[in-house]
């Protein structure tokens, strides 16, 4: 994007909105389809190239000047919706390479990884995103995309950064033919150091989980 249409969107902040709830929703209704397994040989391609799209918008709320909600109090929205559905799939869908291992801080010294899932961090993501597309729908416009810039920087930025470093990984692991380190069996629940992280780890060659997510080695 040229510094012009920056410059253009932020002095037409209801062009902005629009485009990043459009990206939003777009991620929300593209990873429900995936998330019903009905097409599963593309799973993995179509969920990487869903997380980076979804994080082009982050990154322009996160360039975005700070956003002020209207109102001191945020408006109910209601509760939010069920999003265990929608991780028990994903995690069906995903298994064995849902879990991976992640630094939540890279700025933070000598922080031992700490295993993650994909299923659960799309769930979180979708939970975040709705939230602030609850607001978005009622015409609180000024509060939803306070919202998505809040939690993007406290939340759902972290998580979908993390869950793309796990998915890019993935499908570089399947496409330079090299074997891929899967937590098998690990607990995410459970606090490990370093070593009984490395001792977890399972082997598991591409060749296991390349057709069954859409993924191909290089020839």
């Amino acid at each position: 994007m040229s510094d012009a249409t920056l410059h253009a969107h932020s002095l037409d902040p209801d062009s902005f909105a629009v485009q990043i709830a459009d990206s939003i929703e777009s991620f929300i209704v593209a990873t429900t389809e995936v998330a019903k397994g009905d097409e599963p040989d593309s799973a993995i391609p179509f969920l990487l190239l869903e997380v980076s799209q979804l994080l082009l918008a982050g990154g322009r709320l996160g360039a975005h000047e700070d956003i002020l909600p209207e109102e001191r109090y945020e408006p109910d929205t209601g509760p939010d919706m069920d999003v265990d559905d929608l991780r028990e799939r994903f995690a069906v869908l995903l298994d064995p390479v849902d879990v991976f291992s992640e630094v939540f801080d890279p700025y933070e010294p000598r922080r031992a990884p700490v295993p993650c899932r994909i299923s659960d961090n799309l769930a979180d993501i979708v939970t975040d995103l709705r939230h602030g597309l609850a607001h978005y729908r009622a015409g609180r416009t000024t509060e939803a995309l306070w919202w998505w810039q809040f939690s993007y920087f406290s939340n759902w930025g972290p998580t979908a950064s993390a869950t793309l470093r796990a998915l890019q990984s993935l499908v570089s692991h399947v496409r330079l033919d090299q074997p891929l380190e899967a937590l098998d069996g690990l607990d995410t629940d459970e606090d490990v150091a370093d070593e009984a992280l490395a001792e977890e780890a399972g082997r598991v060659m591409f060749q296991e989980i390349a057709a069954p997510l859409g993924l191909h080695s290089r020839k």
